[in-house]
Parts: C-alpha cells; sequence; structure tokens
C-alpha cells in the first residue's frame, strides 16, 4: 500500500516560522514534523510514499529528495495552485490509482498505529475510512458521530460550542479506494468533509470511522507547536530522539560540547555539534538546534532553539522560538510567545516583548524596547550543482563570498576534525578561491591539506589518500572567464547525487557550523605529490615492454598543470619523448574548441615529421587526452575510445568495459570480438566511476577524451590513460592507425534542441509515447531502438533548458533521417 503525505499547506497561523520554510519542515525535537510523519510510515510498512507539495515545494524536494537516506521511496506532486485536501490528492491519482492508500498531514505530529487502521479499514470493505481521535477541544477541527459499528452517520466541519455535541474529531488521517478519485473534479479546490465525504454518504457509500488510541497533535499555532516538543520531551509521543540521554530527559546529540558547569534541567534536547558554556542554565523543554552556541550566564526556558543561532552571555528566552542564523547579543531578553524568524539579528540588552512576530532578516538595534511586531518578508534560493560541480562567472556568480558559503557548508556535511585536500588550476582566479575556501574549511573546524596547483588526477588521488573528501578549483572548460568548484568525496570522485543534495540543502538553508576557540583547523602542504603520483601510477599499470619498444612519442602539455608530472613519468618509463608547451601560462587556463584544434594540428606535424609513434595532448589539468597517430592525424575522440577499447579488449580477453549509452554500438561489437562485456551506464561521471571500481571493469571512457583505468583509478586520468597506452602499443607492435583501421564506422550524429523547463515532463512522455512497440531503453533518458537495429536517445539536461539527442544508423543519411523525425517529436511536444 502507497501512502500519500499532504505537505503543501502554507502554514499562515505559525508565521514568521512559515515564512521561509515550509510548514512540514518545521523541526520538532530537532527533526522535521515531516520527517517524524515519514518515519512512522516506515514503521508501519509504507515505505513508498506520494508527497503533495505546492508553498515552497521546492524546499521540501530539496530536504527529503528522493527518500534514500530514511530507506524510502517518495515521489512528489506538485500543485500550481492551491486544490484542498482531496484536490491535492486527486492531483496524484496517477501513482495512487492501482490499490487503496493511506493519506495523512506532512504538519501533524502522531504515534497512531497505522497497520490497526489499515486492518479495520480492510475488515470493513470501507470505501473510506478516516481516522478520528478524542480531543478536550475540538473547535479547531471537524467532528464526526459513528454508529456501533463504525460507519460514520455525520460530519461537522469546525463547529461552534452551539453545535459541539461529540469530542471525536477528524485527524485528517484516511484510508481510502481508487475508486474515491470519481468523485473530485480535476484541477479545482475540493476538500474531503466539506466536498467529497457528504456526497459519499448521500449516495450510501461505506465510510467508516475508526477511533485511534495515541498521541495527535496538530501543529498549526505557535502555542501548539511549543506544546509538541514539550509532549516529545516528555515521552508523551513514541518518535525517535538523535542523541543520547545522559541524565533523565537530558537529550544531548553526537558532538555536542556541555560544559560540566552548565545548568541542565530536563526533560530538554541539545542538538548536535552545539556548544553551552559554564555558566548558562537550560531549563525543562528547552529545544537547542544543532551548531547552536550559548554562552555564560545565558537563561533559556521552554524556548525552541532553530540551527545555527548564537546565544549570547546573559541573554535570557522564554517560551520563544527563535528561526535559524539568528544572533542574539548578549542581555538580550525574548519573552514568552514571541518568535524571531531566520537570520536576524536581536541587539545588546533589547527586549522582545511576549506574542511579538519578528520576521525574516531583521535586525533589532541594541537596547531597543519591541512590543508591536516586525514585518519582512523571505527570500529563495537557487540550485547548486551542475554537470561540473558549482560553476559560474569569475567574481560576477562565483565570488569569494560565495567560495566561503560553500566551502562553509560542505564543511559542515563533514564531522569536526575531518581533512580536506584543496587543489586548484594555474589560474590566478582559481588561487584567489581557493584561499577563500581554505580560510572557511579551517574556520569550520577541518583541517587543510593544500596540494596547491596539480593536475585534477593528482587532486583526486591525493583526496582518496586519508582525507574525507576535497575541493578542486578550476577555470570551466572552454570557458576562459568561468570558473568550476568541484567536490569530492573520500574516495576522490565526484559528490554522489544524494552527497549533492545534502550539500545543497546546508548551503539554502545557510545551516554552517562554527569553529570555537581551540578548534581552528591545520593547514599542511604535503611534499613529494608529484612522485608520489608517479610512483603509485608506474606500480600498478604494466609498463612492460616499453623500455625495449623503441618507441617514440609526442607530448603537448597544452601549457597546463599536466606538465608538472611529465618530467619524472617520462624518465621513469624509459621512452623517447618530446614535449611541446611544458611551461605553465596563466593567460591561457583552459583553451576554446578552436585553439584546441589548432594544437592537435600542430601536434600532428610534429609528429609526422619526427617519425613518431604517435602523439598526445592533455587539456590543461590533465584529466583529459586527444590523441593523433604516426602519420599526424588526429583521432577524434569518440574514435579515439573504440581505439583504447580495441586495445585493451585485445589483451585482457576478459572483463567488462563501462561506457555510456551514448557511445556507438560499434563498441559492442569491438568489446565482444575480444570476449569482453559492455556494461552500459548514464551520461553522469558519477555512474562511470560507480562501474569503474568495480574490479571484473578493465576499462571505460565517455568519448570526450576521457578515460578510466581501472587498476589505478576509478576516475578519468589522462596521465594513467596515457602510459596504459604506450604499454600496449609496445607490446601489441601495431600503429594507431592499423588499429583504427580494423574497426568499422560509426555513424553517431548529435543535436541540441531548446526545450522549456516546464514542458520537459511533457516531451519525455510523448517520446515514450511515440516509441509504441520497439524496444525501448530507460539506463538515462529514453533510448527507442528501430527493428533494423538504429536508435535514437532523447535526453533532458538536468541543468540547462536543452534536450539532447543522439542517432546511429549504418549511414550518416540514416542517422540524420532519424534525427530529424525524432527532434520534430521532440519540437511537437515542447510548443
Amino acid at each position: 500500500m502507497k501512502a500519500v503525505v499532504m505537505a503543501g499547506g502554507e502554514g499562515t497561523r505559525l508565521r514568521p516560522m512559515t515564512s521561509s520554510m515550509p510548514k512540514p519542515l518545521l523541526p520538532v525535537a530537532n527533526r522535521p514534523i515531516m520527517e517524524h510523519v515519514l518515519r512512522l510510515l516506515k514503521r508501519h510498512g509504507l515505505n513508498e510514499t506520494v508527497v503533495t507539495v505546492q508553498f515552497l515545494a521546492s524546499l521540501v524536494k530539496n530536504y527529503f529528495g528522493d527518500g534514500e537516506e530514511l530507506g524510502m521511496e517518495l515521489s512528489y506532486a506538485n500543485e500550481e495552485k492551491p486544490l484542498g485536501t482531496a484536490g491535492s490528492v486527486k492531483n496524484a491519482e496517477a501513482a495512487l490509482k492501482d490499490d487503496a492508500f493511506l493519506v495523512i498531514s506532512g504538519d501533524a505530529l502522531t504515534d497512531f498505529d497505522l497497520t490497526e487502521l489499515i486492518n479495520f479499514h480492510k475488515e470493513k470493505g470501507a470505501l473510506v475510512t478516516v481516522c478520528l481521535t478524542r480531543v478536550p477541544n475540538p473547535l479547531e477541527f471537524g467532528i464526526t458521530i459513528v454508529d456501533e459499528e463504525g460507519k460514520v452517520e455525520r460530519f461537522l466541519e469546525k463547529p461552534t460550542w452551539g453545535q459541539v455535541f461529540s469530542d471525536t474529531v477528524n485527524t485528517g488521517i484516511y484510508v481510502m479506494e481508487p475508486e474515491v478519485f470519481d468523485y473530485v473534479d480535476p484541477d479545482v479546490p475540493v476538500d474531503w468533509s466539506g466536498d467529497v465525504f457528504p456526497q459519499l454518504m448521500k449516495e450510501g457509500k461505506p465510510i467508516y470511522g475508526y477511533v485511534a488510541e495515541g498521541y495527535w497533535e496538530d501543529v498549526g499555532t505557535h502555542e501548539s507547536y511549543v506544546k509538541a516538543q514539550a509532549d516529545v520531551l516528555e515521552g508523551k509521543v513514541d518518535v525517535e530522539i538523535d542523541g543520547f540521554e545522559i541524565s533523565p530527559g537530558v537529550w544531548v546529540a553526537e558532538g555536542a560540547e556541555v560544559h560540566p558547569d552548565a545548568v541542565l534541567r530536563g526533560p530538554l534536547y541539545i542538538g548536535d555539534y552545539a556548544k553551552v558554556e559554564a555558566g548558562a542554565e537550560i531549563r525543562e523543554h528547552t529545544v537547542v538546534g544543532s551548531n547552536v552556541v550559548v554562552k555564560s550566564g545565558a537563561f533559556l526556558h521552554k524556548a525552541v532553539v532553530h540551527d545555527n543561532v548564537y546565544v549570547g552571555q546573559h541573554s535570557n528566552l522564554r517560551g520563544c522560538v527563535v528561526g535559524k542564523n539568528t544572533d542574539i547579543m548578549r542581555a538580550a531578553r525574548i519573552e514568552d510567545g514571541a518568535v524571531i524568524g531566520d537570520e536576524c539579528l536581536i541587539g545588546e540588552e533589547s527586549i522582545v516583548q511576549g506574542n511579538v512576530r519578528v520576521y525574516p532578516f531583521k535586525t533589532i538595534e541594541a537596547g531597543a524596547f519591541v512590543n508591536t511586531s516586525v514585518i519582512w518578508e523571505s527570500r529563495g534560493q537557487a540550485h547548486l550543482f551542475g554537470a561540473r560541480g558549482v560553476s559560474g562567472i569569475l567574481n560576477v556568480e562565483i565570488t569569494p563570498e560565495l567560495a566561503v558559503r560553500l566551502a562553509g557548508a560542505y564543511a559542515t556535511t563533514l564531522k569536526k576534525g575531518s581533512t580536506v585536500t584543496t587543489a586548484r588550476d594555474h589560474s590566478r582566479g582559481a588561487r584567489a578561491l581557493k584561499r577563500a575556501v581554505i580560510s572557511a574549511l579551517q574556520a569550520s573546524a577541518i583541517d587543510v591539506r593544500d596540494l596547491e596547483n596539480v593536475p585534477l588526477p593528482v587532486a583526486r588521488q591525493q583526496t582518496a589518500r586519508g582525507s574525507a573528501g576535497g575541493i578542486m578549483i578550476r577555470t570551466t572548460p572552454g570557458v576562459p572567464d568561468s570558473v568550476d568548484i568541484m567536490f569530492f568525496d573520500g574516495n576522490g570522485a565526484d559528490l554522489s547525487q544524494g552527497s549533492q543534495r545534502k550539500l545543497d540543502r546546508v548551503f539554502a538553508r545557510q545551516e554552517y557550523r562554527r569553529a570555537f576557540p581551540g578548534e581552528i583547523g591545520d593547514l599542511h602542504f604535503p611534499a613529494s605529490v608529484f612522485d608520489s603520483y608517479t610512483g603509485s601510477l608506474l606500480r600498478n599499470v604494466d609498463t612492460t615492454g616499453i623500455s625495449e619498444s623503441g618507441l617514440k612519442v609526442v607530448v603537448d602539455a597544452s601549457n597546463g598543470s599536466a606538465g608538472l608530472v611529465l618530467p619524472s613519468l617520462l624518465g621513469k618509463l624509459g621512452v623517447d619523448s618530446l614535449t611541446v608547451n611544458p611551461g605553465l601560462d596563466e593567460a591561457r587556463p583552459t583553451e576554446t574548441g578552436d585553439q584546441r584544434r589548432s594544437g592537435l594540428v600542430r601536434l600532428g606535424e610534429i609528429v609526422a615529421s619526427s617519425r613518431a609513434a604517435f602523439g598526445v595532448r592533455f587539456d590543461p589539468v590533465g584529466e583529459r587526452l586527444s590523441l593523433v597517430d604516426e602519420k599526424g592525424r588526429i583521432i577524434e575522440d569518440d574514435r579515439a575510445l573504440l581505439v583504447l577499447l580495441d586495445l585493451v579488449a585485445a589483451e585482457r580477453r576478459s572483463g567488462r568495459v563501462a561506457l555510456p549509452v551514448t557511445t556507438t554500438r560499434i563498441a559492442e561489437q569491438v568489446a565482444a570480438y575480444h570476449g569482453t562485456q559492455v556494461e552500459w551506464t548514464t551520461t553522469s561521471p558519477d555512474d562511470l566511476t560507480r562501474v569503474g571500481g568495480d574490479d571484473s571493469t578493465i576499462f571505460g571512457g565517455d568519448g570526450k577524451g576521457g578515460f578510466i583505468v581501472p587498476e589505478f583509478s576509478s576516475v578519468f586520468d589522462g596521465t594513467a590513460a596515457f602510459v596504459r597506452l604506450i604499454g600496449l602499443v609496445a607490446r601489441t607492435q601495431l600503429t594507431l592507425s592499423q588499429i583504427d583501421a580494423r574497426i568499422p564506422r560509426a555513424h553517431v550524429l548529435k543535436r541540441d534542441l531548446a526545450t522549456p523547463w516546464a514542458v520537459k515532463g511533457l516531451v519525455m512522455r510523448r517520446v515514450v509515447e511515440e516509441a509504441g512497440d520497439r524496444f525501448v531503453d530507460t539506463t538515462d533518458g529514453v533510448r527507442v531502438v528501430e527493428t533494423d537495429g538504429r536508435w535514437v536517445m532523447v535526453l533532458p539536461d538536468p541543468a540547462e533548458a536543452v534536450t539532447h539527442l543522439w542517432a546511429e544508423g549504418p549511414d550518416d543519411a540514416s542517422a540524420q533521417a532519424l534525427l530529424d523525425e525524432w527532434s520534430a517529436v521532440v519540437d511537437s511536444a515542447g510548443r
């Protein structure tokens, strides 16, 4: 059975807490209300859940993602406008139409036995089962009357005291059969209790009410929000609390520092990496969020303090709520019932009276006496990650300030005291930004190993040697005025999608951890980085036969950091080599497509005139490789992939090769001829890296000059590919042109079409519909295979309003015809 979590409400009664945060994300005991709901669903086996969203929908999606971190499968149904309780569920009908489903609010705290509710529904054969509970004050809820069998006799929405005839109220939790959708009109506001249920009762449909035992609190007001915190701490509701109960009712999360001379009178909660100084007093029903600082002499009683708040010396917080990233300065006083929004500054010795609302991003001057609400509305956030990390124009989109915030967010995702490796290319912009990044990491209690200017593969390898992660700053390939800030995991690979979402979430919510005196991270400059890299490379990659072969090669370092590794590497290989463009050129940290082409032409001329075996040209950061054969002819990147594949497969005769699904199917023929098989991956480097790290993988590449040498590394490495290529050529005694000549010609064409974001989903649906009975591969996007073997692939770009198309046929004309046909499909759907 699936569940529906309704998370689209604006929570207007809870403003300013909900001015910049959707109500389901409000923390209760330092965990979003909706997360408590999802964990309850999971406990009762409802792992597949649809979340209906509308107000600040992107924040909900960014926080929970696909539910992987909770061990659940989450999907989302977005409302363009409020549709009411029934209309919002109707909006998710496509995912719910096959079986009974459970509806629950994402902003009500409960521990009801949902399994019993579902069993009751099945036993009664109900169309709808309404979950009921008894409350002392039913005025704010819908009253429901049931007979002895549990069948609903009457509904009354939000009665007056004169209309109260029961204390049994509707909790907004339902179990329903899909037939109920027949009674809900699409795209118009419809409510269950006010519209649908009366009609069902009028027609005599089986509607039952189940009176549940347990805790339920509709968190709709400031009072109920504070009460929910107290009830969790008192143990009145069965939910999970992160942390350790160091004494009865006193919960302290991981990494929190509480001075022995601080006074704690539970029940209370102190979040992870919070710091409570000597002389501070925290009393019952107080919740202190993550990374909060409570200075000496501060007093907190029944206060709910969100993440990253600074509570100054001798400040006094009673019965109030304080939003995240707010600074409360020395001797400030916030009285019972007051709510302070996100990112406010409450000045020294100021007083905020009870029930006052201070909206986000507001400053209360020192010494001010505030007895009326101070209103200021909210702002939004954008997604961070693109195809190459976080990218943008230097000092316009990517500024030192942004770099500091990014590094602070990244540090917050790691444990205090972790080590991060930093590196850059040879541009001045990258050097300046890296210094900002290092400062932010150290200020967030992270030790830094700075490699300075190194090739990208060296940065990845060094990161994998004991660091929790890494940051590399480089000029965007082909765009000289832009930079990429690349984030690595502990293996030196790009962050996974889940880790990107986590970093994105921390950055969007500006929940940066602060280091305290004595915790500032160290800065180290490791020695012999290049010797370590080349030594490891030569130990792991087969170089037999090279020194005896008498090969001569020409190497173009492109005036980039790849040239820093080559001197010691070429000497140890024992190969006759000519290196061109070895020096660093700060004015050319990257190259345009035309510059790269011109460089390859010049390289070809040198190779041909010097009678070398072949030539290689690195990109400026040493990640990718381009080839020129012994005749001086350029081997295009997609063709170079097939040449290396043929060489590797012919020598190894077994194993797997990792290739993106956009690669020509000629690769499958080459691999099969030599007894190997292709593992098709998505176009994401993450996926290639994942397969490249498997023990059975012998080779990987993306057809754009990126090659994986699995015996050394699972990421793209131009230098490792170069070393492997020399060994293969030396041992096979064939020239690159001979190898190229024995591989069939491929005919793959590519086209990009502008596609508005709003119709991308429609485009992909139309493509699947047009495919009809033809074979469809959904490894990445949609690949449609014709009966004659021709194929077309349609893939929406994750970062731009573009759809990419690839087509392959037996000749260019056939591929072009296929590309034209499916471009028309995409165009028609996108209009």
